[in-house]
């Protein structure tokens, strides 16, 4: 999905007002930093900011191996995966930009995807 000029602090902020059960919204760029968004109010992180980097950075790394099979099977739209303490949601913006939502467990992740995915299209 490629999206230009979007206010991309605004958008992690109505990403977690969508829903109570989202943590995190932000947007890394390709060195994994996160440039926009961040943790809900009154959550702990569970990652330190070195973590969240080094995690970053492998989502970043997998959205090149979905991409190099983009012209057999189309552009990837979202990725979801499902851990022990977390569910977390990774979208391409552009060349350069990763959207990351993470939220709790008993989320529902797939309207929470529908919704941002209505987002990101607007």
């Amino acid at each position: 999905m490629i999206l230009f000029n979007m206010d991309y602090a605004k958008l992690c902020k109505e990403i977690l007002e969508l829903d109570a059960k989202i943590r995190f919204a932000g947007i890394c760029d390709e060195s994994g930093e996160i440039k926009f968004g961040g943790q809900r109010e009154g959550l702990a992180n569970l990652l330190t900011a070195e973590e969240t980097k080094r995690s970053n950075l492998q989502a970043l790394a997998r959205w090149g191996l979905r991409n190099s099979l983009a012209s057999k099977v189309g552009k990837g739209k979202y990725a979801m995966a499902e851990y022990e303490k977390i569910k977390r949601i990774t979208a391409p913006l552009d060349n350069d930009h990763l959207l990351l939502v993470t939220t709790e467990v008993d989320a529902d992740h797939q309207k929470i995807i529908t919704k941002v995915l209505k987002l990101l299209q607007e």
